[in-house]
C-alpha cells in the first residue's frame, strides 16, 4: 500500500525480524509510514538518519537492549516519542522506562488496537505541544513588542505632539 507523503513515519526497533516486519506492515495499513530495523545500534543509526515521529522499541535485545535505545535517542532528540514493547516486561521495569523519558510501555502480546490507540495519544500529545510552542513564541513575541510600542509611544508624544 502507497503511504501519502505526509504519513508520519514509525521506527521499528525489533531482533524479531519476523515481529518487526509484521508490525511495520500493520502499521503501514494504518497509514504510517514505517521502517524496521533488527538491532539497537541499527536503530540508533536509523534515528540518527531520519525523521521519526515514533520510535517503537522491544525492551530485550542481544547489544543495545531498549533502554540503552530509550537513553540514546533521547540523548539526541529530548522531544523524540518512544514506546517500549516487551515480552519480558515487569512493573518495575516499566516505571524505569517510563522515568528515563519512554512515552508508554506496553507487554506483548498486544492487539493492534491497543497499539492503534497509544500511537494516537502520543501523535495528540506532539500536537498540543507544538501549539503550545506556537502559543510561547506569539506570547514572547507579545511581551517584547508591547514595552517597544509603549516607549515609543511614550517619546513620539514627549517629542512631536507635546
Amino acid at each position: 500500500m502507497g503511504q501519502p507523503e505526509f504519513a508520519e513515519r514509525i521506527l521499528v526497533i525489533d531482533d524479531n525480524k519476523d515481529f518487526a516486519d509484521t508490525l511495520v506492515e500493520q502499521l503501514d495499513d494504518l497509514g504510517y509510514s514505517a521502517q524496521a530495523v533488527y538491532d539497537g545500534a541499527q536503530g540508533m543509526e536509523a534515528y540518527s538518519k531520519g525523521e521519526y515521529a515514533l520510535v517503537i522499541t522491544d525492551l530485550s535485545m542481544p547489544g543495545l537492549d531498549g533502554m540503552d535505545v530509550l537513553e540514546g535517542i533521547l540523548a539526541q532528540d529530548s522531544k523524540a516519542t518512544i514506546l517500549m514493547v516487551t515480552g519480558y516486561g515487569t512493573i518495575e521495569t516499566a516505571v524505569q522506562a517510563i522515568k528515563l523519558g519512554a512515552f508508554d510501555f506496553i507487554p506483548k502480546p498486544f492487539k493492534l488496537a491497543e497499539l492503534e490507540a497509544i500511537i494516537r495519544r502520543a501523535f495528540g500529545r506532539k500536537d498540543l505541544e507544538k501549539r503550545f510552542s506556537i502559543f510561547r513564541g506569539l506570547a514572547w513575541g507579545l511581551a517584547i513588542c508591547i514595552p517597544i510600542w509603549i516607549a515609543l509611544g511614550y517619546f513620539l508624544y514627549k517629542f512631536f505632539i507635546k
